[in-house]
């Protein structure tokens, strides 16, 4: 930084914790042009809550959404809304990230925090009853927010300001208009069980007279309905070979996609892996808290071995956490399930893999496959993979649709 440009910013009175947040931002491994491309940006909000009457670090916090929407204005937002709504968070993280050397034990809030837990007014119980009556997990606790806060939104927008006034031409509107938007059955499977989790609490809980959830009705499936989106073993070689292993993030990623397609994991089991889940004295890889709650234990394949080893050499980060994947780039910490799903979904879109919905499971459904393949029976598979219902497993022994076709093509061509 040039002496005159840091002189500058030791004159704003914000400087102390603008040093420490950029100091932090150094030690967490952030590139030095990420840093100073936040530093005009505090310096600006320095004057600005300067400006607004502000006299005291205390009183920073009240000014950050005037200074992220005089930042980034509505203008812009017409022009793009996506450019606009990524300025803005980056504008909003970074004032929230400095206000937090600035003001001791403050924090800031999450998205969804920020945005409040939906029917918090009218059911704020529920969130406490998901949890720990029904025990659900984070995750899926997560999806309720998620879809109660659309039924709720929606529930404003027609006007209804009372669970009491439910009925069922606002829940058919709410079903059908969602479904409208294009989700998978499987998807609306989950909404209306979500939706009859909730009218049943209300109900329990006497905030309806009527309990509703019955008549909320689930969208039409069929018992092996789908096809697995499986992907073949050449294919999967494919994905495997264009793995750029000499940089740092081929190597972690190519023990990632080992992990997914040799033991048929979830991303989530995967980010949870940790160094003590791979016993190398006894070549043994141990997969804790699956879907049925328990953990398997795994032989360890020389090629998986391998790939951890090579990646725990050059390439995981120095870190105190026990966890197994990091990320790359700053702030370093360990993977979460989506981005382990999504480095799938980019190795198998640079092979050129064309298949529905591509990501982790892909290679799961591969995994499964060709056990199946291998002649081994269901329940073996089941296990294996970690399937938490049999149902699960019974989809893999559907008809090769391609084969069926080829075979009828050619008995047509026949009698032609």
């Amino acid at each position: 930084m040039r002496l005159d440009t840091l002189d500058k910013v030791r004159g704003c009175w914000i400087w102390g914790p603008i040093e420490r947040y950029v100091d932090d931002l150094a030690d967490r491994g952030y590139a030095w042009r990420s840093v100073y491309r936040r530093v005009p940006i505090l310096m600006a909000f320095g004057a600005f809550a300067w400006a607004a009457g502000a006299r005291s670090f205390e009183e920073l916090p009240v000014h950050v959404e005037a200074f992220v929407l005089e930042r980034v204005p509505d203008e812009r937002v017409k022009r793009s809304a996506d450019l606009a709504r990524r300025d803005r968070n980056l504008v909003r993280s970074v004032t929230e990230g400095m206000i937090e050397f600035a003001v001791p034990g403050w924090t800031r809030a999450s998205p969804r925090s920020r945005a409040g837990l939906p029917f918090s007014g009218i059911a704020p119980g529920v969130w406490v009853f998901l949890r720990e009556e029904r025990g659900l997990r984070e995750e899926t606790v997560r999806q309720y927010v998620h879809w109660l806060r659309r039924f709720e939104e929606y529930l404003q927008r027609v006007g209804c300001d009372e669970l009491a006034a439910l009925s069922l031409p606002l829940l058919s509107g709410f079903v059908t208009e969602t479904a409208a938007k294009g989700f998978a059955a499987s998807t609306m499977t989950g909404v209306v069980g979500v939706l009859r989790v909730f009218l049943r609490y209300a109900h329990a809980e006497n905030l309806m007279a009527r309990d509703l959830s019955s008549v909320v009705e689930r969208p039409q499936r069929y018992s092996l309905s789908s096809v697995p989106r499986s992907i073949s073993w050449d294919d999967v070689r494919r994905m495997l070979e264009v793995v750029e292993r000499r940089s740092v993030v081929g190597r972690r990623d190519y023990a990632i996609l080992l992990l997914l397609v040799t033991y048929g994991l979830r991303a989530r089991e995967v980010a949870a892996l940790t160094l003590d889940d791979v016993d190398w004295a006894r070549n043994r890889l141990l997969v804790r808290d699956r879907k049925r709650d328990h953990t398997t234990a795994y032989p360890l394949a020389p090629v998986v071995g391998e790939a951890i080893v090579v990646y725990l050499k050059d390439g995981r980060p120095q870190s105190s956490d026990r966890c197994l994947f990091f990320s790359h780039l700053a702030p370093v910490r360990p993977m979460t399930h989506t981005a382990v799903s999504c480095r799938a979904r980019h190795y198998l879109l640079l092979a050129g893999i064309n298949v529905p919905r591509p990501g982790s499971h892909t290679l799961r459904h591969a995994c499964a496959q060709r056990l199946l393949d291998a002649g081994f029976p269901l329940k073996t598979i089941g296990d294996y993979v970690g399937h938490g219902s049999p149902a699960s497993t019974q989809v893999y022994t559907k008809v090769d649709i391609e084969q069926l076709r080829e075979v009828a093509i050619g008995d047509i061509e026949t009698l032609s």
